[in-house]
């Protein structure tokens, strides 16, 4: 029998890709995600980023570091000649701006999925560099519970992922 400690929260092992297609949090026009960890302690997490358009998503920059497996579709970053097919490994040195994008040149997927575990914000900038927006735990956190209170799961869903 394991004994749970004081204040640490239990393990999670659930389903990633859901059931009921609610549990993905809107985040523009095609673009969702799906909350897997919440980290309030490290300010970091653990998401799906779920895209069903071709287009420009997002031109961003992240103070530490960032990983992510594609485990659906195919992207890629403007700023690399490299593209991000279905089972590949991703990883995104701090300070570093990229433009992801999922178009023709991609693959022209219907549909990507990735996980991505990103340690700290995502920064979004401008052509020129100029901070426009940012991303954190807690606005990650406020998203999904506004969201989920809206679809009728309930704000408190989300509070299955914060640790």
């Amino acid at each position: 029998m394991i004994t749970q400690l004081p204040g640490i929260r239990p393990e999670i092992a659930q389903q990633a890709i859901p059931e009921d297609e609610r549990v993905w949090v809107p985040q523009a026009p095609d673009v969702w995600f799906r909350p897997l960890l919440l980290n309030t302690v490290t300010g970091s997490w653990c998401n799906l980023l779920r895209v069903r358009k071709s287009g420009v998503l997002s031109r961003h920059i992240h103070p530490s570091w960032v990983t992510g497996l594609v485990l659906k579709g195919s992207w890629r970053y403007l700023e690399h000649d490299w593209i991000a097919h279905e089972g590949a490994f991703v990883y995104e040195p701090p300070g570093e701006i990229h433009t992801l994008v999922v178009d023709q040149a991609s693959g022209g997927a219907q549909e990507m999925i990735t996980f991505f575990n990103i340690h700290g914000a995502m920064v979004y900038v401008d052509e020129q560099g100029q901070v426009t927006g940012y991303e954190d735990v807690f606005t990650k956190i406020e998203m999904c519970r506004k969201h989920y209170e809206a679809c009728g799961l309930g704000g408190a869903l989300v509070d299955q992922y914060v640790r």
